[in-house]
């Protein structure tokens, strides 16, 4: 998620109180895996977006599982390590 500001060893900060909505950035379950993508939902279709290049989108397939787990809500830095 580097075009969305996030990088490795970056703490995410996620509210699972919130609806999630298109556009949000989300922490989600896709087949058993978490993975951080942007939430896109059109035409009642959902769709993960990457902001990394070396990433995939995810457009979902028959069969395939999906649970939006919470909503980013901020991002944490880390200097040392």
């Amino acid at each position: 998620m580097v075009e969305a500001g996030i990088d490795d060893n970056d703490i995410v900060v996620v509210n699972r109180a919130l609806k999630p909505a298109s556009g949000h950035i989300v922490v989600a379950v896709v087949d058993g895996e978490f993975t951080i993508k942007h939430l896109l939902l059109r035409a009642g279709r959902v769709k993960l977006k990457a902001a990394n290049p070396t990433f995939p989108d995810i457009s979902f397939r028959e069969g395939q599982t999906v649970e939006v787990w919470g909503v980013v809500t901020s991002c944490i830095k880390q200097f040392v390590r």
